[in-house]
């Protein structure tokens, strides 16, 4: 977290096998931690705070988006809240080349010669580059003193989910390999849930 005169950037726990493995931190920092720096903005008198979350966040399935959805529900409520403070909520997809970004983890696969791994033939992701996370979280700050974007949470329209499966065959084919041939795809079957 970052607290300034005029703004704060909120982060947290946002990667699945850390939370699973983990609940009750997890919840302690993106509920607790939330709540606590968001109060501290609003004590301070931050102009506006921008909480990051998840399209994990969306009928959550997980700890960390169940998390994280309670964290922009603390966000609106502040925001709505009428305080010195304005409050904005920003919602990614996947951004393409993070640490927790399904590229990279291919990249080092194929480097090793396979297999890709993919949880399961229907899963589906949306990717944003750096550059479209960085404006949104702009966009969003610039926003926050608008009352009319009060408590609001600011989605990039990402066009049309992405299959893994399709990602994969086509990463294995720029690599000049062959699906199945040279390299395969494994099916995982999804992680397992703690709650």
């Amino acid at each position: 977290s970052l607290v300034g005169s005029e703004m704060c950037i909120r982060d947290s726990y946002k990667h699945v096998p850390l939370s699973e493995a983990n609940p009750c931190e997890t919840m302690t920092t993106n509920i607790g931690g939330t709540l606590t720096v968001a109060e501290l903005c609003s004590n301070a008198g931050v102009d506006a705070m921008v909480l990051i979350s998840t399209d994990k966040a969306v009928n959550p399935t997980s700890v960390m988006g169940a998390s994280k959805r309670v964290a922009e529900g603390i966000a609106q409520t502040m925001g709505l809240a009428n305080r010195a403070t304005n409050y904005a909520t920003v919602r990614f997809g996947n951004v393409l080349g993070s640490t927790g970004s399904v590229v990279p983890l291919f990249e080092r696969q194929l480097a090793r010669g396979g297999p890709l791994t993919v949880t399961h033939e229907e899963v589906t992701r949306f990717f944003m580059t750096t550059r479209e996370a960085v404006e949104l979280v702009l966009q969003a700050a610039a926003g926050a003193n608008d009352e009319a974007y009060q408590g609001k949470i600011f989605v990039l329209d990402m066009g049309d989910p992405v299959r893994i499966v399709d990602l994969a065959t086509d990463m294995i084919r720029l690599s000049g390999l062959r699906v199945n041939e040279d390299v395969d795809i494994v099916f995982t079957g999804t992680r397992a849930v703690s709650y």
